[in-house]
This record gives structure tokens, C-alpha cells and sequence, in this order.
């Protein structure tokens, strides 16, 4: 009985965290989702040059939420049947999913400079290009990168080439304006703050789960040995 019991137990708990574990696969999806349509990031995919890093890092982002919803369900689906099968493939696709978060981590911190650097060498090849062309399409992802970080040019100054791409403004707000190399690397800053939080909590939530699929795992075999 005090198997059963344990078992019993340790299945609502391995519930409980998948749960968590499907809403962290939300969370990763919705901020995937967020850097790609957010007004401040969504021009940085407009033009045919976006830059190749944050591009790949947000799509991977997206990817990776939906994987870990779809694995945080199967792991829900194997507590309530109490399969050990569908429980070590939990344990195994989210200790591979675990060292990818990690991995991916390390890398985009120590990254973190390069992406910057990636994204501002883009909107300054950009406005060169703009510069020299005048073609529409490089005026309307000016546009779009300059009204969603709310700055103006690569000097802040209204009296720059391309000042119809920047927001509107004021003569008295026109005095304070950012330069948009500034203004990219205070968003980025400010996200990357928000990502690495949530990194954390997925990670910390992992780890538990795989303990406890293991748990459940063991506890299964054991009762179905003294049946």
C-alpha cells in the first residue's frame, strides 16, 4: 500500500511539473514571439540583409517553446498513465533539451556583444545604403526600425539625411532625440535581463522534472514487481 501511495503521490507531483514545465515552453514561445513582432525588433526582419544572429537566435527561441510545450504534455500524458516508457522518453528528450538551454545560455551572453554589434552594423548598412539609393523599401525598414526604438539616425540628430524615417517630433523633443546605435543597445540590454530570467526558471523547473520522472520510473517497476 505504501508503494501505491508513493506512487500516487509522486505522479501528481510529476503532473504539477510538467505543467509548469508546458506554461516555461509558453513563456519561451511567447518572448520568441515577442522579439519577432514587438514594433521595436519587427524591422529588423523587414529587409533582405536582417542580421544572420538575432534572426536564427529567434526562431530558435520560437522552435524551442513549441518543442518544450509538446514534451511538457507528453511528460503529463506519461504520469497519468504511469508508463515508464513515455516517462524515460521525457526524461531523455528534456536532459537534451536542458543541454541545449545551456548551451545556448553561454553562448548568448558571450555573444552578447556581437548580436549588439550584428544589429547596429544592419541599420547602419542600411541608412548607407538608403543613402545612396533613396529606395523604398530601405526607406520603409528605416521606418520601422527608427519609429520602434523611437531615435533618429546614427547620430540622434534630425538634421541627418534620412530624417523622414524618423518618428515625428517636435523642435523642443528633436533637441533630446537618440541615435538609433544607442537605442539598439538599451533594448537589447534591457531584454537580454528578461530572457536570462526566464532561462533560469525553465532550467530549474527541468531539473526537477527529470528527478522526479525518474522517481515515478522506479516506483512503477517497483510495484509491478511485487504485483
Amino acid at each position: 500500500m505504501a508503494v501505491f501511495g508513493g506512487i500516487r503521490c509522486v505522479k501528481y507531483i510529476m503532473f504539477i511539473f510538467n505543467f509548469f514545465f508546458w506554461l516555461a515552453g509558453t513563456g519561451v514561445l511567447a518572448i520568441g514571439l515577442w522579439l519577432r513582432f514587438d514594433p521595436k525588433t519587427r524591422g529588423l526582419f523587414e529587409g533582405a540583409e536582417s542580421p544572420h544572429i538575432f534572426f536564427t537566435g529567434v526562431y530558435i527561441l520560437i522552435i524551442a517553446g513549441s518543442l518544450m510545450m509538446v514534451v511538457g504534455f507528453l511528460g503529463c500524458c506519461g504520469a497519468i498513465q504511469e508508463s515508464p516508457c513515455m516517462l524515460g522518453l521525457f526524461f531523455f528528450f528534456l536532459l537534451i533539451i536542458f543541454a541545449i538551454e545551456v548551451a545556448a545560455g553561454i553562448w548568448g551572453f558571450s555573444n552578447q556583444s556581437k548580436v549588439v554589434d550584428d544589429i547596429t552594423q544592419f541599420y547602419l548598412e542600411t541608412y548607407q545604403n538608403y543613402q545612396n539609393t533613396s529606395q523604398d523599401t530601405l526607406r520603409e525598414t528605416l521606418r520601422l526600425i527608427q519609429t520602434g526604438l523611437d531615435c533618429c539616425g546614427p547620430t540622434g540628430s534630425f538634421v541627418d539625411f534620412a530624417k523622414d524615417t524618423c518618428p515625428p517630433r517636435d523642435w523642443l523633443d528633436s533637441l533630446i532625440t537618440k541615435s538609433c546605435p544607442d537605442a539598439i543597445d538599451e533594448v537589447f540590454d534591457s531584454k537580454l535581463h528578461i530572457i536570462g530570467g526566464v532561462g533560469i526558471a525553465i532550467g530549474v523547473i527541468m531539473v526537477f522534472g527529470m528527478i522526479f520522472s525518474m522517481l515515478l520510473c522506479c516506483a512503477i517497476r517497483k510495484s509491478r514487481e511485487i504485483v
